[in-house]
C-alpha cells in the first residue's frame, strides 16, 4: 500500500491525526469539526493563554459556546499545544495563521513562512498539508512547495499539498463551518483528491477546483466583490447625505426588485481579516505582474475614508450645538467590528477614536462583548468599556453608534443621550428623539 492509498484509509476510517495550525476564529471551529466526527486532533497556537483554555475544556471566543470547548477536552481526542515539533505525529496539517497587510499594504507573509518552515523540519511522507489563510494566487505554489520538497519529498508522491480556503462568518447562526461549501485546489491530482477526501468528512459539500491559484483567485474574489460593493454604497451614502435623502431608504427601496440587484449597506469602515485586507494581496500580486487593480484600489481609498467621514459628521454636528470636537466627551457604542461578536480585527472604531484623540476628545466606550481594549499591532488605547447608564449617556456630548450590538435598546439609547450620530442605521425605528440623530 503506497503513501496515498494508507492517508486514504486513515481519512476513511477517521484514523488520521489533524493537526490545526492556530486556534482562532476559524482554526477552533475546524478542531471543533474534526473532533465531533472522532477523528483525533492536535490544535496547535503560539498564545500559551488559548492552550491552557481549552486544556480546561473553556472557550475564548464569545459566539462558541464553552459546551462545545468542553465537550472536545472531555473526548479524549484532542490536545492543545504551542510545541510545534510535535507536528510530525500529524497525517493531516491545516494552516490557519493570520496574513495582514503592512503599513504600505504589502502582504505580511511573515506567518505564512514561519509555519511552513516549521512543517518543513518535520515533514515525512505520507502527509497532507492545507494552507486555509487568505493570500494571493500562487503562494501555495511558490513559497510553500519549494520549501517542502526541499529535501527530496515530492508533492503528489509523498506529500500532498492543497489550498482550501477559509470561509468563516463569525457570529452568523445561519452558516457555520458544517453547511458552508468548502473549495479545494490541489497541487496534483492526487493531492485535490485527499484534499476532498478530508474535507468532506466534516462539511457537507466540498468544491474540487483545478488547481491552488484557482482556489487562492476564488477566496479573493469573494472578498473582493464585496468590498467593492461596500465602497459603492459608502460613495453613495456621502452624496445622499448631500442631497438629504436617506441612503438606507434608497437600498432598501432598491432591494425590492426581485433580479439584478444585491443590497449593500454602507457603514463606519470595513473590519475583519478578510474584506479590508484580502483585495489587496489581489492589488500587489498584480502590480508585481505589471497590472493594474483600479476598482480595488478605488475601493479601498473610499473605505478607508469612511472613518474621518464619520468624525467630520460627528464634528459638525457639535459645532450646530454650540460645542467643538475639542474637550468633547464622546462615547463609541460598539468597538467590535460586526454586531453581536468579540471580534476586533481591524475594526474602523479604532480608527475613529484614535482621530478623535488626535482632535482632543475625551473618548469612551462601550461594548459588551469587549470589556478591556487589548495591545494592537496599529493603535495603543488604555480604555475599558464604561457601564452604559443613563448617568453616562447624559453626561456625554454625543454617543457614536459603531457597531449596532442586538444588546443596545436605541431607543432608550437616544432617550437620555444628548447627541446620536448612527453609522448602521441603527435608530432607524426609533419614534422619539428624532432631532436628536444624524445619520452618519
Amino acid at each position: 500500500m503506497n503513501t496515498r492509498q494508507t492517508l486514504a484509509r486513515k481519512i476513511r476510517d477517521h484514523e488520521a491525526v489533524v493537526g490545526v495550525i492556530g486556534l482562532g476564529y476559524v482554526g477552533l471551529p475546524l478542531a471543533l469539526r474534526f473532533n465531533e466526527e472522532r477523528f483525533p486532533v492536535i490544535g496547535f497556537d503560539v498564545d500559551p493563554v488559548k492552550v491552557k483554555m481549552l486544556g480546561r475544556g473553556e472557550s475564548y471566543i464569545n459566539h462558541i459556546p464553552a459546551e462545545r470547548t468542553a465537550r472536545l477536552r472531555a473526548s479524549g481526542l484532542f490536545e492543545a499545544t504551542s510545541d510545534y515539533g510535535r507536528l510530525g505525529r500529524a497525517d493531516a496539517i491545516i494552516i490557519c495563521v493570520p496574513t495582514p497587510l503592512s503599513k504600505n499594504r504589502e502582504p505580511d507573509m511573515s506567518f505564512i513562512e514561519s509555519t511552513s518552515d516549521a512543517i518543513a523540519k518535520i515533514l515525512h511522507p505520507g502527509q497532507l498539508i492545507s494552507l486555509e489563510s487568505t493570500t494571493y494566487p500562487g503562494t501555495t505554489r511558490e513559497v510553500l512547495l519549494p520549501k517542502f520538497e526541499r529535501n527530496g519529498l515530492r508533492a503528489g508522491r509523498d506529500f500532498f499539498l492543497v489550498f482550501s480556503p477559509e470561509r468563516e462568518d463569525p457570529g452568523n447562526p445561519k452558516f457555520h463551518t458544517q453547511n458552508i461549501p468548502k473549495i479545494v485546489g490541489g497541487m496534483t491530482p492526487s493531492c485535490k483528491a485527499l484534499g476532498t477526501a478530508l474535507y468532506s468528512k466534516i462539511v457537507d459539500r466540498v468544491i474540487p477546483v483545478s488547481s491552488p491559484e484557482a482556489a487562492e483567485f476564488a477566496k479573493i474574489l469573494e472578498n473582493t466583490f464585496r468590498g467593492v460593493n461596500i465602497a459603492l454604497v459608502n460613495e453613495l451614502k456621502v452624496l445622499a447625505d448631500r442631497m438629504n435623502v436617506d441612503i438606507w431608504e434608497v437600498i432598501d427601496a432598491a432591494a425590492t426588485k426581485p433580479f439584478g440587484f444585491m443590497p449593500f449597506y454602507p457603514g463606519p469602515g470595513l473590519g475583519g481579516h478578510c474584506i479590508p485586507i484580502d483585495p489587496f494581496y489581489l492589488a500587489w500580486k498584480a502590480r508585481e505582474l505589471n497590472s493594474s487593480t483600479h476598482f480595488i484600489e478605488l475601493a479601498g481609498e473610499i473605505n478607508s475614508n469612511m472613518p474621518a467621514y464619520v468624525v467630520e459628521k460627528l464634528g459638525n454636528a457639535l459645532n450646530a450645538r454650540g460645542r467643538c470636537v475639542k474637550g468633547a466627551r464622546i462615547l463609541i457604542l460598539g468597538i467590535a467590528y460586526k454586531k453581536d461578536v468579540g471580534d476586533m480585527r481591524e475594526s474602523p472604531a479604532f480608527e475613529i477614536i484614535e482621530q478623535l484623540q488626535d482632535k482632543g476628545a475625551k473618548v469612551f466606550y462601550n461594548d459588551p462583548y469587549i470589556p478591556q481594549i487589548p495591545k494592537l499591532r496599529r493603535h495603543k488605547f488604555d480604555l475599558k468599556s464604561s457601564k452604559l447608564t443613563p448617568k453616562l449617556l447624559k453626561s456625554m456630548d454625543a454617543v457614536v453608534i459603531v457597531t449596532n450590538h442586538s444588546d443596545y435598546d436605541f431607543g432608550w439609547i437616544v432617550e437620555h443621550a444628548n447627541l446620536v450620530v448612527d453609522t448602521r442605521n441603527a435608530t432607524c425605528r426609533v419614534k422619539t428623539g428624532r432631532n436628536k440623530i444624524v445619520k452618519a
